[in-house]
């Protein structure tokens, strides 16, 4: 039977089959999108008649100091978790590869907090964060430190937001790095035994440069996800104080939710769009160069 023939024969059902996935991304994926990026030139409150105003959105956008500062907020915020959060789960996946008892109670603890609700997280850490009875403040007095008050400090409320967030995706990305260092041939290390190489010399002349692709990926995973932090700081500080911890994606609710602004929000949503698409593009370019894409 020919091609032609299989596709008169199982091409309506293949479609039958298909259809109520291609439904679902035309109606919640695809119209959403479109109906967003032509709110973007309009004004609109969800009660009075929609106004088009054009590209007024985006260059009120780029005028408005409370913008520029969630902006640059968002921009610390990526800087300094993503590095960190790498590194340090890159480092437990290497403690996680050893063959100890109990490794795979280990690593399931280490990922217990990904699959935790955001909600109970920020609980636990609130009151970790409490700066009279917390058990943060409580260990620094023991070294006869004076903890600050973390969540309404604009100074410390941003790094204490930023110690939850690494926290809690930690698994996720150890998870990709053990998977990736399972997958490196155990030919290397015995080879570098021979020659007598350190346990820190195989990590950084074999881990490390075969663990490249895998970096790659959790290192663009890592930035779209800190571009689009929203429920730590939501649930943690309501953006504050002074919004020292309000971000892009905070921010864009706020308009589009509280202040009802949807075109404003929208035009907000599109220029987070283009930064994260900016990065990854850089991203990939990149590792291309380095003819690992």
């Amino acid at each position: 039977m020919n091609k032609t023939s299989l596709l008169y024969r199982d091409g309506p059902w293949a479609f039958i089959l298909l259809l109520p996935s291609i439904l679902g991304f035309l109606i919640f994926v695809l119209f959403p999108v479109i109906a967003s990026f032509l709110l973007s030139f309009t004004s609109w409150d969800l009660l009075t008649p929609i106004k088009w105003v054009g590209f007024e959105n985006y260059i009120n956008l780029f005028q408005d100091e409370t913008f520029i500062k969630v902006f640059w907020n968002t921009i610390y915020f990526t800087v300094v978790t993503v590095p960190i959060g790498i590194i340090i789960s890159l480092f437990l996946a290497v403690a996680l590869n050893q063959k100890i008892r109990f490794i795979k109670f280990y690593r399931a603890a280490y990922f217990l907090p990904v699959i935790s609700s955001m909600v109970a997280v920020a609980v636990v850490w609130q009151w970790i964060y409490n700066p009279e009875y917390g058990l943060l403040n409580y260990i620094l007095s023991l070294f006869g430190i004076d903890g600050p008050s973390w969540l309404s400090d604009t100074k410390w409320a941003m790094p204490a937001v930023m110690i939850t967030s690494i926290w809690k995706g930690l698994g996720f990305n150890m998870l990709i790095f053990l998977a990736g260092i399972q997958g490196i041939s155990e030919n290397y290390y015995e080879a570098a035994d021979m020659d007598g190489a350190t346990w820190f010399k195989k990590f950084l002349y074999i881990t490390v440069p075969l663990l490249r692709p895998t970096t790659f990926f959790v290192t663009v995973m890592a930035i779209i996800g800190s571009f689009q932090v929203f429920d730590a700081v939501f649930l943690m500080t309501q953006g504050g104080p002074a919004r020292s911890t309000s971000v892009l994606v905070h921010y864009l609710y706020q308009n589009g939710f509280q202040y009802f602004k949807m075109g404003y929000a929208s035009a907000m949503a599109y220029i987070l769009f283009f930064l994260v698409l900016t990065f990854t593009v850089i991203q990939f370019s990149l590792q291309k160069k380095r003819g690992e894409v």
